[in-house]
């Protein structure tokens, strides 16, 4: 932002804007981590893992407040003659270019590691600065290379810069918005999960299996059908032993709530918590 102050580029100082509203929202996706992290009580039996979906759209918020307060800005730098940016600032704007691309590329590895929505929407944060600083630096090089007439090249970067930043804003609030609402995860998980299931001893098959994301853990909802005449001792062994072969294979699943259900007799079932 200092550079762009003194180097009377307006690209470069929406590029620094946009980069201390990065700053803020790490630390609220950090945040997020923790609280996410908490364990199960009283008041949040199922855990805190919507505290990242939460995050994610407050990421996605000053994504786009950003887009707004950028393209504000640049369209009153068209309107008004200013200076040609400097030279100089070039330099300054090769060096955010690489220091964010490497962020993003770290980011992006601990999102998939984590399984982390609003790790996910931190990384792409990341990717939308090197997006804008590479704007910046195409509109600073058409303005010192074309001289006097073409000082608002830097201020239509900025603008282009901003749209962007309001598209990656949108972009990652959808699988924010689908953890909340408690859409299907990924579907080959699901019936990795469902098949995995159905190879336990005393499983006829996984009649219904469906799960939600919290953060960077599953709950599965499963109905399975097992042999009627069979006693509700027995059913209820294997229930327990679908549920730990799945936590085993999956150490994302938090927790396994299943149904058992007479095998072809329709929807008649003993529900087992288990």
């Amino acid at each position: 932002m200092v550079a762009g102050f003194l180097g009377h580029s307006q690209a470069l100082v929406a590029d620094g804007i946009e980069s201390f509203a990065d700053v803020l929202s790490s630390l609220m996706v950090w945040r997020a981590v923790v609280v996410a992290a908490a364990p199960a009580d009283e008041e949040h039996p199922y855990g805190h893992g919507k505290a990242e979906a939460i995050a994610g759209i407050g990421v996605t918020a000053m994504l786009l407040a950003a887009a707004f307060w950028i393209s504000v800005q640049s369209i009153r730098e068209i309107l008004v003659p200013h200076q040609t940016p400097a030279a100089w600032t070039l330099l300054v704007l090769a060096l955010v270019i690489i220091a964010k691309e490497l962020l993003f590329r770290f980011a992006k590895k601990e999102s998939r590691e984590l399984e982390s929505v609003v790790v996910h929407s931190d990384a792409w944060h990341h990717r939308a600065d090197a997006i804008t600083s590479l704007a910046a630096f195409a509109g600073i090089s058409i303005a010192v290379i074309g001289g006097k007439g073409y000082e608002t090249a830097d201020d239509y970067a900025a603008l282009i810069a901003a749209g962007f930043i309001a598209w990656n804003g949108i972009h990652i609030l959808r699988p924010a918005m689908n953890e909340l609402m408690d859409a299907t995860p990924n579907t080959e998980f699901v019936n990795e999960v469902q098949a995995h299931a159905e190879q336990t001893a005393g499983v006829d098959r996984v009649e219904k299996c469906i799960a939600r994301k919290m953060g960077g853990h599953y709950f599965i909802d499963m109905h399975i059908e097992v042999d009627p005449q069979m006693t509700v001792e027995k059913a209820h062994n294997i229930a327990h032993d679908v549920k730990d072969r799945l936590r085993q294979k999956f150490p994302q699943i938090q927790d396994v709530l299943i149904h058992i259900e007479p095998a072809g007799q329709g929807n008649t079932r003993i529900d087992d918590r288990s």
